[in-house]
């Protein structure tokens, strides 16, 4: 079988759209991301009721259409293109981050923009995986809508893990309410911030206790939380936790990484 010599991997989330650019000897050249709506209005309609195409042919796949194009991800079914595969993302996230750490044999942890997901990976493939997709409460998104009611920023409230307030609301709408009530009862910043991050490993826990395995790969936007970060450490030794680096392409290399396995 003749292969390309590179190929398009997408990983189309909630919140962003990730791609990468892999090679024919499985070598990143290149990685791009978009906030998802704006990426959708670089798009624009093949007929009505059709799929999507790419009109700016500043994003990488718009511009070499002679690669194949591999998505996963909410909109993994939403572009056209004339080579193109669509695979499950949890299949994406795992080959990715097989693909990034050299293992096997690990469990991931993936914290996305609307849900989280923990799968078992042996051998290189997923052998079960329980996800949390009905409440945005251990997402980024949760995580936004906290930094606004606080007024930080998302890197500011990555800072803090001691010393946490106890935030018992498990909805991020009614969480909000529960965080100002906190303020006014005169908690401090610091906590707030700590009580908001632990409150996603308090979600992310029950997941987490399902496997068992020595190593935790963490991948997602969310795993660039520095006190996320920490807890997960803390609350899982003797486990060895490890960030994938690229974190939040983790899908997209995944993609890519999948057509070259073939």
């Amino acid at each position: 079988m003749s292969r390309s010599k590179a190929v398009w991997g997408m990983d189309l989330g909630s919140r962003e759209v990730k791609i990468v650019l892999m090679g024919e000897g499985r070598e990143i050249r290149q990685m791009e991301s978009y906030e998802t709506i704006a990426f959708y209005r670089r798009c624009r309609q093949i007929e009505p009721g059709g799929g999507l195409r790419i009109e700016d042919e500043s994003i990488g796949p718009a511009k070499n259409l002679g690669y194949p194009v591999v998505t996963t991800g909410y909109g993994r079914n939403s572009l056209c293109f004339e080579n193109s595969y669509q695979i499950p993302e949890i299949m994406a996230h795992a080959l990715g981050a097989c693909y990034l750490s050299g293992l096997s044999d690990f469990i991931l942890v993936d914290i996305g923009g609307q849900d989280s997901k923990v799968a078992l990976v042996e051998q290189g493939k997923v052998s079960d995986f329980v996800m949390n997709d009905k409440c945005a409460a251990s997402s980024g998104r949760y995580l936004e809508n906290m930094a606004r009611v606080l007024g930080v920023s998302l890197e500011e409230l990555g800072r803090y893990a001691e010393n946490p307030v106890e935030l018992d609301s498990t909805c991020a709408i009614f969480g909000e309410s529960e965080l100002i009530g906190k303020l006014v009862e005169g908690a401090s910043l610091s906590s707030l911030c700590a009580g908001v991050n632990f409150s996603v490993f308090r979600r992310l826990a029950p997941m987490l206790s399902q496997f068992s395995g020595q190593v935790i790969l963490l991948s997602g936007g969310v795993s660039r939380n520095a006190a996320i970060q920490q807890i997960i450490r803390e609350n899982c030794k003797p486990r060895q936790v490890v960030v994938l680096p690229h974190s939040q392409f983790v899908g997209a290399i995944g993609c890519a990484y999948w057509y070259l396995l073939r």
